[in-house]
């Protein structure tokens, strides 16, 4: 696949911005929809979703590259080009998620209001992003044959993005992507679940994505390594377990998700 788009003078624009794009553009839209109902205004929605996609970026950049010295040492120019992949969704999630607390923190916006707002929404958006993996020909598992990409039945278009250098690869971007929007819509109807409590739906992302990316992690082929352990499952695992911790906790000790609104200036369980 030609990961660039279309070209405005010298400039690219590669299929792997584009969908970002589209990813945090609807992702915002969606959070500041719900976070209306409960008068958060929009002028605080618009700003926390900047600093978080800012900080996120830089997050998942730097999480990325730290996994990668030998390589970014030795073309640190190579370090800024974010256009060419190279993104770590759990360092922009843990930047993303500092980033949010603090802005709360700031203007006296319940932090579990908010996290409960925009989990759903971080969900769509990563179903979104992946696309531009695809694109890259990259974040793909290990080689199967046409056949078995055939018998998934998908379209032809995919099973030939999935041709590269000459063999043919599992579609974790497309395996991925499936499941984070299926979750969307799980944790947007759980969310409304009159029996949901306050930090629950977050609690839910966490052992929803967790599960998820650690058997997606099992069939990739480019993993960020600590030691012998792929990363994304150490990290998919702490997820899993913190999720539970959380949602057991929330659900005792919490507020119902709709009774609590913008001006809980503390997190009031």
């Amino acid at each position: 696949m030609d990961p660039v788009a279309f070209n405005i003078g010298p400039f690219d624009i590669t299929w792997y911005s584009i969908f970002i794009l589209v990813g945090i553009i609807l992702a915002g839209i969606l959070i500041n929809s719900e976070a209306k109902k409960y008068n958060i205004p929009t002028s605080f929605v618009t700003n926390l979703v900047f600093w978080c996609v800012v900080f996120g970026l830089i997050g998942a950049r730097v999480y990325y590259v730290l996994f990668n010295l030998d390589y970014y040492t030795s073309y640190p120019i190579e370090i800024i080009k974010i256009w060419n992949g190279g993104l770590a969704i759990h360092g922009g999630i843990i930047a993303g998620l500092i980033t949010l607390v603090i802005y709360c923190k700031k203007y006296g916006v319940n932090i579990l209001k908010m996290l409960d707002i925009v989990a759903p929404a971080l969900l769509l958006a990563q179903g979104i992003g992946r696309w531009g993996n695809f694109f890259n020909g990259e974040a793909h598992g290990s080689i199967v044959s046409r056949a078995y990409l055939e018998g998934l039945h998908l379209p032809e278009f995919i099973i030939d993005g999935m041709h590269i250098g000459g063999n043919y690869y599992h579609p974790t971007f497309l395996y991925e992507s499936i499941f984070c929007l299926v979750g969307f819509f799980v944790l947007v109807g759980f969310r409304t679940m009159k029996s949901t409590k306050l930090g629950n739906t977050t609690a839910l992302y966490l052992i929803w994505y967790g599960i998820l990316r650690f058997f997606i992690e099992s069939l990739r082929t480019d993993s960020l390594m600590l030691g012998s352990l792929k990363m994304a499952q150490v990290v998919s695992i702490i997820m899993i377990i913190v999720g539970f911790v959380m949602f057991i906790i929330t659900k005792i000790k919490c507020k119902r998700y709709d009774d609590v609104g913008a001006k809980e200036y503390e997190i009031k369980c």
